[in-house]
């Protein structure tokens, strides 16, 4: 039986309450990290990468592309060297671990700012890095307990079952005969930790200089999320108090199992949970075997994380084949021969969860209900709600995109959305994806890790069930959200009728505002040139500054050497020559 002491390691949410007691309050929240010194070669090891890697870009897209003549071949090769990039960065991520792995795995989510060749780079890099010395974890034991592990435990596996850039996981067994596993932080990790995200601000920093990326993304907000992502994955009290947060949720769904925390056997650097090791959900064979049907796995794999973005509101975030297990249960007495074996789903590792914000749980709802209802309008006002996308995203544009992918999926049975989907997807996501990329979004971390959650178990879904469906799933569940099952409660629905209230009562003026201008003849209407239309016009606009700037530039270098010819070195041509290399630098780094 695990101890859980309801006091000392209460988990906490942003709604509920502070304990009272400070201890609790420092043991339960995600500290601010402690001075440590750097590992300076380590530190110069990786920002030096970050530097070529700049470099590089300015070369290519800031000097070589704005050069007459060779834009073409600059833009014909980025994709090229923009995927070498990310094959460099993981490979040291590799070599090195630590945060990069982490890193890797966090920009491959954020199709809201890296363009899909990076992404997709960096979307298979596996947090599997070779185990560290016995000896080595034997000291973090010592350190945390001040005894050695074969006084702690009754048995301890020092070889690890897995290991991972922050931590190892072993086998081991209690006093009291409970067989566990016990998650270490590798030694001298939180230093690790704060160099790398050290060298991690310096490439913030440096990519802050560059106009269209600072415009583009808050890159503090988007540092600031990942440091504190990070950091918590180190905090293993947050960790356990995540999996207590986990069993709570799924407390009355006898499909889900949680383990249990050992919290007399856990430190903020070990954690010794409850061993779950079943059936990996990825062992198709194994499940076959068991006699459970595969594509109810599925089906319960997806109605649990749809309950935890939009019921919950807090998701398990890292849904990989190997932190998934499927739990094969007695027969009961009354089954007959040839019925499926019951089982359990099994979740581990918590130490990466998506919290969903208050002002974001409306917004996702709104989403949910506009993919069912196939209403891009309502879609690109639940972006507007969200706070997503910014005051100069092109909402026509948006919803045009919208339409398209709507029109593709509209009016299809659903036995046939498979095959539709398949057809369409890579044309759509391409689109979808370019959008993201050129158009001013932002999304939060949060939900971006929620949506790869979803993506990723979307995968492990087919796989198990070759004939799920995702949409067929998600779509009734969007139903049931509309008709209030387990959605809006009593206070959900004082507040949209608080809503609806203010606009009832803002509305006779606005009307009375818009009948006044009409009188006065101060009514506009404002018009819009098509997407086409206005990427072309800046495209001549381009143009003309770069015949400008070039012409400026060689007026002033010809007039330079024909003064220099003609009257010999002297402050005048001199100044001109200086003055034609300004322009042409001036104009070689304008957009």
């Amino acid at each position: 039986m695990a101890n859980r002491s309801p006091g000392l390691f209460q988990s906490m949410t942003p709604n509920e309450p502070q304990p009272a007691n400070p201890i609790a309050s420092a043991m339960t929240s995600v500290r601010p990290p402690e001075p440590t010194a750097l590992d300076m070669t380590r530190y110069i090891q990786v920002t030096w990468f970050f530097g070529n890697a700049f470099a590089s870009f300015i070369w290519w897209e800031l000097i070589l592309r704005r050069i007459p003549g060779i834009g073409a071949y600059v833009k014909r090769t980025r994709s090229v060297r923009w995927q070498r990039v990310a094959r460099r960065y993981r490979r040291l991520a590799i070599e090195l671990g630590g945060v990069l792995i982490k890193l890797g795995q966090f920009l491959s989510i954020r199709v809201d700012v890296l363009p899909e060749t990076i992404t997709r780079e960096l979307a298979g890099l596996q947090d599997e890095v070779p185990a560290e010395l016995p000896e080595k974890m034997e000291a973090v034991i010592f350190e945390e307990f001040g005894r050695p592990s074969r006084e702690v435990f009754e048995q301890f596996q020092t070889r690890p079952e897995a290991a991972a850039s922050l931590a190892q996981v072993h086998l081991a067994r209690l006093p009291g005969g409970e067989d566990v596993v016990v998650k270490i932080q590798r030694p001298g990790i939180a230093r690790i930790v704060e160099t790398d995200l050290a060298a991690i601000r310096v490439a913030k920093n440096w990519l802050k200089l560059y106009g269209p990326i600072r415009r583009k993304a808050d890159l503090d907000q988007i540092y600031d999320e990942f440091a504190r992502t990070t950091r918590a994955e180190v905090d293993f009290v947050a960790e356990g108090n995540n999996a207590e947060h986990f069993a709570r949720d799924f407390a009355d769904n006898d499909g889900v199992h949680i383990p249990a925390v050992y919290w007399e056997y856990s430190t903020r650097r070990i954690l010794a949970l409850e061993n779950v090791a079943y059936i990996k959900i990825g062992d198709l064979a194994a499940i076959e075997a068991a006699g459970i049907d595969r594509g109810q796995v599925a089906k319960r794999l997806y109605q649990a994380y749809l309950e935890q973005i939009f019921v919950h509101n807090f998701v398990h975030a890292d849904p990989h084949p190997g932190n998934l297990f499927v739990q094969p249960l007695p027969r009961p007495r009354s089954a007959r021969s040839g019925d499926p074996t019951p089982f359990k789903l099994i979740f581990v590792d918590f130490g990466m969860v998506a919290v969903i914000p208050e002002q974001l749980r409306s917004s996702l709802r709104e989403f949910l209900l506009a993919i069912g209802t196939f209403d891009s309008r309502r879609v690109v006002q639940a972006y507007i709600d969200a706070g997503v996308l910014s005051p100069a995203a092109d909402r026509k544009r948006i919803e045009e995109l919208h339409d398209v992918m709507f029109k593709a999926l509209k009016g299809v049975r659903m036995g046939d959305l498979s095959t539709v989907a398949f057809e369409q997807a890579e044309v759509l996501m391409r689109e979808y994806r370019d959008l993201l990329f050129n158009m001013p979004v932002q999304f939060p971390s949060d939900m971006l890790f929620a949506a790869r959650a979803v993506g990723i178990l979307s995968g492990i879904c087919t796989q198990l069930d070759s004939n799920f469906d995702p949409w067929g799933a998600t779509i009734p569940f969007a139903a049931q959200i509309s008709s209030g099952a387990g959605g809006l409660g009593l206070q959900g629905w004082i507040s949209e009728g608080e809503d609806l209230a203010r606009l009832l009562l803002r509305l006779p003026g606005r009307l009375e505002s818009v009948i006044t201008d009409a009188q006065r003849g101060d009514l506009t209407v404002k018009a819009a040139l098509a997407p086409d239309s206005a990427r072309a016009l800046r495209r001549i606009d381009q143009s003309i500054n770069r015949v400008m700037w070039t012409v400026a530039a060689a007026g002033l270098f010809i007039g330079g050497i024909i003064l220099r010819v003609a009257e010999g070195p002297d402050l005048l041509n001199g100044g001109l020559l200086v003055a034609a290399a300004a322009v042409f630098l001036w104009g070689l780094t304008r957009r």
